[in-house]
């Protein structure tokens, strides 16, 4: 009898030992399928870095517009994220004539994604001109607001259909994927825009948001071909779902439920703040080009990857996901004093660890507290509790993004007015302004986080059928 070498082993062990995905495909859904269906989410990596990286360090140092405003335009997409709870449950009861439930929203949504990158340009150039900023000023709202909604609808109604084809034993792994499948989307995004614009002008720019705008769709289009079974049927219950204040008022009133979502929305604003700040900081203060700021976005992408390998590596050995939000929120900490120091001592790679541990630190806070809100569902109220996390989360980052964009501003002018003396009187007043009120932010989270950690840590060894739940969801909200 032949005996398999030690070296076969090795190597086949190697997949589910390393590689935390490698074990979500099965028969049914093969990694092939599974790969094709993630192009959705890098469509939305892109329009993600052109939205929060590329554009806002445009429109705020070559274009010459006030901070707050770009901060606002910026915020504008978030409006539409408390939505998606109920996106996603239009998506679950919708009735196509052609028997799709998730194809319609993914299909409108890349439209809207599609609308919103094909107006940019012309928004941008409208801006340009003092005779027609009003109109574009209008229209680059507008942008911002289509292809805000579409990210969210298809990325909803996305990760709905993911759940819908995965076999029950797979769907945590395969959503999942998904959404690693989202930050590499993004660290692709930044690098490559950022080769493009190397040398930039103005016509480089319209150039490369056309490009995305068409690549959305083929991306788009081809993530959802054949995926999605036509024709079966729903089954319907006739028992009246629970009205929603009900259902909200018992999950608020479940133990520490409140003080995690108000720790959840404190962290959440204290680590968005910087959101429309950090590329303008990089060209403003360190001189930066716009292919070199738009590569912070993927320093930060790099580093939300890799604080999801370490969850994916520690919460499935009883780890309490709080007490990682924790170390997020300190790792935050140190990021921001990086970032803040990175100005006055003239080091791009200080102002890029900085950013790389801002996406660590955020990777390892959203983790653990959204893991944290799933252990609070009880009797089936797994949709409330994401969909409380997400409302929370993206409320608190859209008020964090306009009002760091509002401090900054305003900073800055009475900095460069001397009210504040002649050393503090520079550009880099405003910016610092920012980083040390996230800091402050982000102690009191921790005050907030400190007596709710070790009561939740139970939350990751819930069970399925299965057995012990490894580490996913079965909807991964955002």
């Amino acid at each position: 009898m032949n005996q398999r070498p030690p070296s076969a082993n090795f190597w086949q062990a190697v997949g589910t030992r390393f590689l935390p995905f490698a074990d979500a495909a099965s028969e049914a859904l093969p990694l092939s399928r599974i790969l094709r269906l993630a192009l959705f989410q890098v469509s939305v990596g892109i329009a993600a870095v052109l939205l929060n990286g590329t554009l806002n360090r445009v429109m705020i140092v070559e274009l010459g517009l006030p901070t707050w405003i770009v901060a606002l335009m910026i915020a504008i997409p978030l409006l539409i994220a408390p939505l998606r709870a109920l996106i996603g449950y239009r998506s679950d009861t919708h009735r196509s004539v052609l028997g799709w439930r998730r194809v319609p929203y993914i299909w409108f949504g890349s439209m809207a994604q599609f609308g919103g990158l094909a107006i940019m340009p012309f928004a941008l150039v409208l801006l340009t001109r003092p005779d027609t900023f009003t109109a574009g000023l209008l229209a680059g709202c507008l942008a911002f607001l289509l292809t805000g909604a579409g990210m969210h609808v298809t990325q909803t109604a996305g990760l709905a259909l993911a759940t819908d084809i995965a076999p029950e034993a797979k769907r945590p792994g395969v959503v999942a994927l998904l959404y690693v499948m989202l930050l590499v989307g993004m660290m692709l995004a930044s690098f490559t825009i950022g080769n493009l614009l190397l040398d930039f002008s103005s016509t480089r720019l319209i150039q490369v948001i056309q490009g995305a705008a068409a690549l959305t769709m083929v991306l788009n289009i081809t993530a959802l071909w054949k995926q999605e079974p036509r024709g079966s049927a729903r089954a319907k219950t006739a028992a009246p779902a629970p009205a929603f204040w009900d259902m909200w008022s018992a999950f608020t009133a479940m133990p520490n439920t409140k003080r995690l979502l108000c720790a959840i929305g404190v962290g959440a604003m204290a680590f968005s703040m910087q959101d429309a700040l950090l590329e303008p900081y990089g060209g403003e203060i360190l001189g930066l080009s716009v292919g070199s700021t738009t590569g912070l976005t993927g320093a930060w992408a790099i580093g939300a990857l890799i604080a999801f390998a370490l969850c994916a590596n520690r919460l499935p050995t009883g780890s309490d996901p709080l007490r990682l939000a924790g170390f997020g929120v300190v790792f935050g900490i140190g990021a921001f004093l990086m970032t803040l120091f990175a100005g006055p001592l003239g080091s791009v790679a200080l102002l890029f660890a900085g950013a790389a541990a801002i996406g660590f630190g955020t990777g390892l806070f959203s983790v653990g507290t959204m893991i944290a809100a799933m252990g609070l569902a009880k009797d089936g109220s797994a949709g409330m509790a994401l969909g409380a996390w997400g409302a929370v989360q993206a409320s608190a980052a859209g008020a964090g993004i306009a009002l760091g964009g509002l401090i900054r501003d305003g900073m800055t002018q009475v900095a460069l007015s001397s009210a504040m003396g002649t050393t503090l009187a520079d550009r880099t007043t405003g910016y610092g302004t920012v980083y040390v009120l996230e800091v402050i932010l982000l102690l009191v989270t921790l005050l907030l986080l400190g007596p709710v950690v070790g009561k939740l840590a139970r939350i990751n060894q819930e069970t399925t059928a299965g057995g012990p739940h490894a580490f996913g969801l079965r909807e991964f909200p955002t």
